[in-house]
């Protein structure tokens, strides 16, 4: 099957999500959260990351983890990730529990197309400081892709991670995974770049984002991607092919953020006040920009 008719596939069989111009969502991927070792590239952004998702939280928007989200190509172990970083799985269950949390699967966390494997890790976990099992999200189900469809326009927008487009990553993702776990890991360490991956290779970013785009060209319908770890925010009149970023920036996490009916590009950093005094912020990095506008 080739990228094109790959996508298709998705975006025909996706669930639907209704929205509206109340509605407030926000998008990341490529959390790549980690066990907490040196390889946890999760690590140095985990404290923007918890502020962020508290913010959103707390001013009652829907999350939607667009793939990625945890790194199962590094670690083995999920149980691992979840004890390091229970206290970001606590809260995401918080919005799992209100309906406001969705999960779509990335290359790096693609073994939750197994339901079986879902139901036995996401469900509920042992802690090991309680010594009991804290349910985290029951019932959950790992999407491929899902469609936001506008309540009152009828506008689409594909959701979806972005590897489709990556053959090696889609096709050969046990390959792919064998190769980063016991091969360019450890390589890294020594300043080598993955060169099989997008996100490290800007030629292969370049690819995944024509294929990406032809789709987007071909049925005219608005896409929201990971993946290259590239945000993307196109003007209007270009093609709405928009990406998310990543949360394993240098020096911050970016998203985007579905509010009054109109789409931004989003950085959380850290920054500092005059007097020196360092606290966690957000900048708007691109729009905010009418849905509308990109029909």
């Amino acid at each position: 099957m080739n990228t094109l008719k790959r996508i298709s596939k998705v975006f025909e069989s996706a669930k639907e999500i209704s929205f509206d111009d109340s509605s407030k969502i926000i998008l990341m991927s490529d959390v790549h959260r980690g066990d907490g070792s040196w390889a946890d590239n999760f690590a140095r952004n985990k404290n923007i990351y918890n502020t962020a998702l508290n913010h959103y939280y707390n001013e009652n928007y829907t999350y939607i983890e667009i793939g990625d989200g945890d790194e199962l190509w590094q670690n083995k172990k999920l149980s691992e990730i979840v004890s390091v970083h229970s206290d970001v799985f606590k809260l995401i269950a918080q919005f799992f529990r209100e309906d406001r949390f969705y999960l779509i699967f990335g290359n790096h966390d693609m073994v939750y197309r197994d339901e079986n494997f879902v139901r036995e890790k996401l469900f509920k976990y042992f802690d090991e400081e309680e010594k009991a099992h804290i349910h985290l999200c029951e019932n959950i189900k790992a999407h491929e892709g899902l469609v936001l469809k506008h309540s009152a326009t009828g506008q689409k927008i594909l959701l979806m991670h972005g590897h489709q487009a990556d053959f090696l990553d889609y096709d050969l993702w046990k390959l792919a995974r064998f190769l980063v776990r016991y091969l360019w890991t450890p390589l890294e360490l020594l300043g080598l770049n993955d060169p099989t991956r997008a996100a490290k290779n800007y030629s292969k970013k370049e690819a995944v984002e024509r294929e990406l785009n032809k789709w987007v060209a071909q049925e005219e319908v608005m896409l929201i991607c990971g993946h290259t770890h590239r945000p993307m925010f196109p003007e209007v009149g270009q093609l709405p092919y928009f990406n998310d970023g990543s949360c394993v920036h240098p020096r911050g996490i970016t998203g985007i953020e579905i509010t009054d009916g109109n789409i931004a590009l989003i950085k959380w950093s850290i920054k500092a006040k005059s007097d020196g005094t360092l606290f966690i912020g957000k900048d708007v990095l691109a729009g905010p920009q009418k849905l509308t506008d990109y029909m």
